[in-house]
């Protein structure tokens, strides 16, 4: 081992001129140059990853018009093709640009694809406050969420609104009453005009 040693160090000396000592310095300190200043760039797969973000988030807002809670879940940002969505009181945004907030492993990554209104008016992070429900919050708790909703209408774009299955089917059931009491209107006065 010990000639081993004592032909590295000569052929150290001999090739470059300094000491063993001085020549593992050196070549350390290249090593850390190497590592820092190739930090500073990019790898070739996370450059490509970073500019497939970048334009995710900034492709023009899709208009998505009336959706479901159920629909809207689909927007969390787990499927980096479709935008990341969140709503307040009810309307829906497209958050895409702030992926890094409200995207996966984002700080608010857990309102995305959902109506955060309660959560964010008691600035709670606890998932049974995500929902829209504002129901028994107070003045103050209300007038944060607002601040919450201004922020988002000067921030970002409004692509829809949240809307209920049960409002819908109850809309629906109250338009086929209102079309059979229309008919039994109209059987009336037909049946009036003809006793005449």
């Amino acid at each position: 081992m010990a000639a081993v040693w004592q032909t590295v160090t000569e052929a150290i000396n001999n090739y470059t001129g300094l000491s063993p000592t001085a020549f593992f310095t050196i070549l350390a300190l290249m090593y850390v140059t190497f590592k820092v200043v190739s930090g500073m760039f990019v790898a070739a797969d996370d450059y490509a990853a970073v500019k497939r973000a970048n334009e995710i988030a900034l492709r023009e807002p899709v208009q998505m018009g009336d959706v479901t809670e159920e629909d809207l879940r689909a927007y969390d940002g787990s499927d980096p093709n479709k935008p990341l969505l969140m709503a307040i009181k009810g309307q829906i945004y497209d958050v895409s640009r702030s992926r890094m907030f409200y995207g996966p492993g984002g700080p608010y990554a857990l309102f995305a694809g959902r109506d955060a209104s309660r959560a964010l008016a008691l600035m709670s992070f606890d998932p049974k406050d995500l929902t829209g429900n504002i129901q028994g919050l107070s003045d103050s708790e209300l007038e944060v969420l607002q601040d919450w909703e201004y922020k988002f209408i000067e921030k970002y774009v409004k692509v829809g609104q949240l809307f209920s299955l049960e409002s819908k089917q109850t809309e629906n059931v109250g338009d086929a009453s209102k079309l059979d009491e229309d008919k039994s209107q109209e059987n009336k006065s037909e049946g009036n005009e003809t006793q005449q």
